[in-house]
């Protein structure tokens, strides 16, 4: 059984996780004191901090980062680019096996943008975009993942640390994707409903991607892997998640939206 440190342990997909691993030895790690859980309080931009909090520790599952794929870079750089190097430099002082990075469909779906001032828009015919694809940030916050990313491959390459880097779609319910659907609260209804569509994450296979991020053994290292469901309108590849770490998604979007006709 592996002992799991967790940071951004509070937020949407860290929730997630306390399920996913729920027979495993977990730290959670925040940014604040939680009265809703124990937790380790920490500043991720804190090196020193940051090293004493994974003693003792086997996996990080890194999840602490500003999540806007609007902020500006001086609202993004430091907690989500500092932090990460400080995750892995973290791992490696206290001799961890695995380190699974938070990385996201904005690091590569820049080629699938309307226009740069339309985020998020994806065109009716998208190619598709496997896990090896040149990056194509479509914000400054895709910018930091892909920085990320690459800080993870210096940290496999230089320090023999497994390193993945998981690109987690649009996490949410099944009520919640209805809702994006219905109601878009965005400029762009017909491409909004698209994209969400295409990147939705259910939450049993956040679980499954979790777990196989975490404890399958790696082909290579680092490895990419793309974590949404099996939507049928999906442009990222999920074939080398299912041949890489054994993620098989189980939900698909339109199924979904065809169970009461909401599509």
């Amino acid at each position: 059984m592996a002992r799991i440190a967790v940071t951004g342990a509070s937020g949407n997909v860290g929730a997630e996780v306390i399920e996913a691993f729920d027979d495993h030895d977990l730290t959670l790690i925040t940014h604040s004191e939680r009265d809703d859980m124990e937790s380790i309080p920490l500043d991720v931009t804190n090196r020193d901090a940051f090293i004493d909090a994974l003693s003792d520790e086997d996996v990080l599952i890194h999840l602490a980062a500003n999540p806007s794929p609007y902020a500006d870079w001086d609202d993004l750089h430091r907690v989500n680019i500092e932090g990460t190097y400080n995750a892995y430099e973290a791992a490696v002082e206290n001799g961890l096996d695995r380190v699974v990075y938070a990385s996201s469909n904005h690091a590569i779906n820049g080629n699938e943008t309307v226009a740069p001032d339309e985020p998020e828009t994806l065109r009716e015919q998208t190619p598709v975009v496997s896990h090896d694809a040149r990056p194509h940030p479509d914000s400054w916050y895709g910018v930091t993942k892909v920085s990320s990313e690459a800080i993870g491959a210096r940290f496999a390459s230089q320090n023999g640390i497994e390193a993945v880097n998981l690109r987690i779609g649009w996490l949410m319910s099944r009520d919640d994707l209805r809702e994006t659907q219905e109601n878009p609260d965005t400029s762009y209804p017909e491409a909004y409903a698209r994209f969400a569509r295409a990147m939705w994450l259910s939450p049993r296979d956040c679980h499954d991607a979790l777990r196989s991020a975490a404890l399958a053994d790696l082909p290579t290292n680092p490895l990419t892997a793309h974590a949404i469901s099996r939507n049928d309108d999906r442009c990222l590849s999920i074939t080398h998640s299912l041949r890489a770490i054994g993620y098989r998604p189980r939900d698909n979007s339109t199924e979904v939206l065809d169970e009461d006709g909401t599509r």
